[in-house]
């Protein structure tokens, strides 16, 4: 295998890795929000607006871990120093 193909390879598996991890702990996390924040709503209908909005915020907040995992990825597969230095372009 030259350096090439092992560096494709290895940067399409760390990008898969990457979505893979940064995709599903960010979904569990806005799982466990909005269902403590149905049960809080359930509990105190009056509060509902001001959970709400701390819903949306958090939720937000939890997301950007995953917009931060695909910004990642798309560095690893489209920007990879590696190529450069395989190429012999400085």
């Amino acid at each position: 295998m030259d350096a090439v193909s092992l560096i494709g390879s290895i940067s399409v598996l760390a990008a898969g890795l990457c979505v893979a991890i940064g995709g599903i702990a960010p979904a569990i996390g806005e799982a466990n929000v909005a269902a403590n924040a149905l049960r809080a709503m359930a509990q105190q209908p009056d509060e509902s607006s001001n959970i709400t909005r701390t819903l949306f915020v958090a939720m937000a907040m939890i997301e950007s871990t995953a917009i931060y995992a695909f910004v990642i990825t798309v560095l690893i597969l489209y920007f990879n120093p590696f190529w450069r230095y395989i190429a012999g372009t400085p």
